[in-house]
């Protein structure tokens, strides 16, 4: 799990899977992962099982601010503990580069050092 991301301790018995699911939806103008991209800030799994995804995006004028919650829910609606996911797009902390993980850099052919 990326230490940027804050996860809650019922989220985090679940964070392979959520994470590997993740990993799966991609940012469509950057053609990488929202994981590695760093847009995901926050998991939370309640009492009742409903997952809550803080997200960001690069910019606010993003054309998939549309799409990219509903790919969310889908991609981890079915996962085994998750009953109902919950989607929150946040604007602060601003996103930055700084928060494309290693792979994602390497991915993006952006300077790794």
């Amino acid at each position: 799990m990326r230490e940027d991301i804050k996860i809650n301790d019922r989220a985090a018995e679940y964070s392979e899977a959520i994470i590997e699911r993740l990993q799966k939806v991609n940012d469509p103008e950057l053609e990488l992962d929202i994981y590695n991209l760093g847009l995901i800030y926050e998991l939370n799994l309640d009492e009742n099982d409903q997952l809550t995804v803080v997200i960001t995006f690069t910019e606010m004028v993003c054309g998939c601010i549309e799409s990219m919650p509903v790919d969310i829910k889908a991609a981890l609606q079915d996962l085994p503990g998750i009953k109902a996911v919950d989607v929150q797009i946040v604007w602060s902390p601003r996103w930055n580069m700084k928060r494309i993980s290693r792979l994602g850099r390497m991915a993006l052919g952006i300077s790794v050092h």
